[in-house]
């Protein structure tokens, strides 16, 4: 018993001068600026309202846990059918811009969305996507592979003949792209599943539908696949290679990142309650 002790002794004295404390470099990236243009048009309020907020920041590197915010652009938007602007202000330096006053984006109109930031000029062009309202929103009854899920049943209606695509948040940075392409024209329903550790019962939660381009609906997808959608939603980290709609006019090698895009949005809201 006495060797086996030494043995063990000795080998941990072995491997414990092994050890090695090992750095790794990671390359620092040149940040870029993240613009998070998303404008929902909430035509199910009376009267119809808008969420209109360009959201600036910069890309940082990997590892680093905080987004730097920019505080100080010019942000405006520009209705092209006359011209004019709507000046967006960022008056509590949160990185977040929002007109002085309501906007509503129109139907069949373009804008542009403009943002010069370190002398540099970027631009983007949207015009609003109609959408179709929820039908029905209710808790069923039914779970996954824990038991312990909440779920989702959504209901609406599909348009008919044009190629749809539709993005749903469903609170607490949870989002789901779908397009209509086995569907197209018909009643759709389909559930959605809150993880035990997403959301606390009892609680209300507010659901959104909006619609959406086929190119920004791909650009989701992919943003949605490669940066996750915990930690602030999908808009937190957003990939170096994934490029937008926006252009940097004064100096194309750099490019920003993120998207200037307009949806038509419905919302609902539910009281969510624990089941037995």
């Amino acid at each position: 018993m006495k060797k086996i002790y030494i043995l063990s002794v000795l080998m941990v004295l072995l491997f414990a001068n092994c050890e090695k404390v090992v750095d790794i470099n990671v390359p620092s990236i040149e940040p870029k600026l993240i613009i998070d243009a998303s404008f929902d048009v909430l035509f199910d309020k009376s009267p119809v309202t808008a969420s209109t907020i360009v959201r600036l920041s910069l890309s940082t590197d990997y590892f680093d846990e905080e987004i730097p915010k920019v505080t100080n652009a010019i942000v405006f938007v520009t209705n092209l059918s006359n011209n004019t602007v709507i000046n967006f202000y960022d008056n509590n330096l949160d990185g977040n811009y929002k007109p002085l006053f309501s906007f509503i984006p129109a139907d069949d109109i373009q804008y542009e969305l403009t943002v010069i930031y370190n002398n540099e000029t970027y631009k983007g062009k949207a015009t609003k996507v109609k959408s179709t309202p929820l039908t029905s929103v209710v808790q069923g009854d039914e779970t996954l592979f824990s038991g312990e899920e909440t779920e989702l049943k959504v209901t609406f209606k599909d348009e008919p003949i044009v190629e749809n695509y539709y993005l749903f948040n469903f609170d607490r940075s949870l989002f789901l792209s779908i397009d209509d392409r086995f569907f197209n024209g018909s009643d759709y329903n389909f559930s959605f599943f809150y993880q035990e550790d997403d959301i606390e019962l009892p609680t209300t939660t507010t659901i959104k539908m909006s619609g959406i381009t086929k190119e920004y609906y791909t650009y989701f997808e992919v943003l949605s696949s490669q940066s996750g959608q915990g930690g602030g939603g999908p808009f937190q980290s957003i990939p170096s290679s994934l490029l937008g709609n926006m252009i940097n006019t004064t100096n194309e090698i750099n490019f920003p990142l993120g998207y200037f895009h307009i949806s038509e949005t419905d919302t609902y809201t539910i009281d969510l309650v624990e089941k037995n």
